[in-house]
């Protein structure tokens, strides 16, 4: 909640920071462990064509519309002012928050952006980005050249797919594995203060 603003110190007091829980949840590749987990993971490390937990992603996806939902109630702040977010199986899930079509009958609002830190596109296969996500909701992808957990090619292949479906993307690759670089703190401060406060000096919420 501190490396951003100092950064960036106009991401000090304009934006406010929520940081859902992951569940407890047994982890397969664990050994059904019971340990915190957005979703189950079968397969490691993660490559392309990994098995995908998609009970658990839609239910991740749930409970990050419940807690903006309630950011929404209890602050006032549109989606439109909201960017969704994370690492790793955070950043996957919040990918899928963002760019995945909802059910018919339901009313789709784009978030003003997304950001995958060492993430992976889930369910690749059924991906329909809705029209409004694709033009109102750019994405920073970072990734680690050497991460040996989530493949660097995952990256490749997500923005690609991304990409392919309208989604202004903006993709950087840091030599790390799968952790977190300072120049990828500063492209993720910077992506932020344009997304949110470029056009005007709102109080919005980013939602991590």
């Amino acid at each position: 909640e501190q490396v951003l603003p100092s950064i960036r110190p106009s991401l000090q007091k304009k934006i406010k920071y929520s940081f859902p829980a992951a569940p407890i949840i047994p982890i397969t590749i664990n050994g059904k462990m019971q340990m915190p987990g957005w979703f189950d993971l079968y397969d490691w490390p993660i490559a392309v064509g990994s098995k995908d937990d998609e009970e658990g992603l839609l239910r991740s996806v749930s409970q990050i519309e419940e807690a903006v939902e309630k950011i929404q109630q209890d602050e006032g702040i549109p989606r439109s002012k909201i960017v969704v977010g994370g690492f790793s199986q955070g950043g996957a899930a919040a990918l899928l928050a963002a760019y995945r079509a909802k059910s018919k009958g339901s009313s789709f609002e784009p978030y003003a952006g997304c950001v995958g830190l060492s993430a992976w596109l889930t369910l690749p296969d059924s991906l329909q980005v809705p029209q409004e996500a694709a033009e109102k909701t750019p994405l920073l992808w970072c990734h680690g050249r050497y991460d040996d957990k989530v493949l660097f090619e995952q990256q490749h292949f997500g923005v690609g797919k991304l990409s392919e479906a309208g989604v202004k993307v903006t993709d950087t690759a840091y030599d790390m594995g799968h952790e977190s670089h300072p120049e990828e703190m500063a492209a993720f401060a910077a992506f932020l203060e344009a997304t949110l406060l470029g056009s005007d000096g709102e109080n919005p919420n980013s939602e991590l």
